[in-house]
């Protein structure tokens, strides 16, 4: 049985996951200007992405017996392409560094299941990290 700590750590993955999937449309839909076409699809992309990863996420937490949140963190929009941009950036490094405690926390709790979906979520958010990083040495 999974400990309450990490039910915890994985309803904060599910509020992360549903916040960057709002957040990201939401920009992929209001960015306007020839530097917005350039990184419209991609955004649009990763939110559908972070959407499944919530899915994932919320299956396993039901599984263990918990209940998924249904409340995001806040949401960004941001005012200008930088903004934005830096901002998804650090969302992206935050995410990257809770899902490595959830990895630790399920390999210390011997859930093998939940540390190979967050081993395979994690590849998936230093990718998105790497389109964030890279666009910000584009602007």
């Amino acid at each position: 049985m999974a400990s309450k700590e990490l039910l915890e750590l994985l309803n904060k993955a599910i509020a992360r996951e549903i916040q960057v999937s709002i957040q990201y449309m939401w920009q992929h839909v209001l960015w306007k200007g020839v530097e917005g076409f350039a990184v419209k699809d991609e955004l649009k992309s990763i939110a559908i992405e972070e959407m499944k990863h919530a899915e994932a996420i919320a299956e396993r937490l039901a599984y263990l017996g918990g209940t998924p949140t249904t409340k995001p963190d806040p949401i960004f929009v941001g005012e200008s392409l930088r903004e934005m941009i830096e901002r998804d950036k650090k969302d992206e490094e935050s995410a990257i560094e809770l899902y490595n405690q959830i990895i630790d926390k399920a390999r210390e709790e011997r859930d093998n299941t939940t540390r190979r979906l967050f081993e395979q979520i994690l590849a998936d958010e230093e990718e998105h990290h790497d389109v964030f990083t890279g666009l910000l040495e584009k602007s």
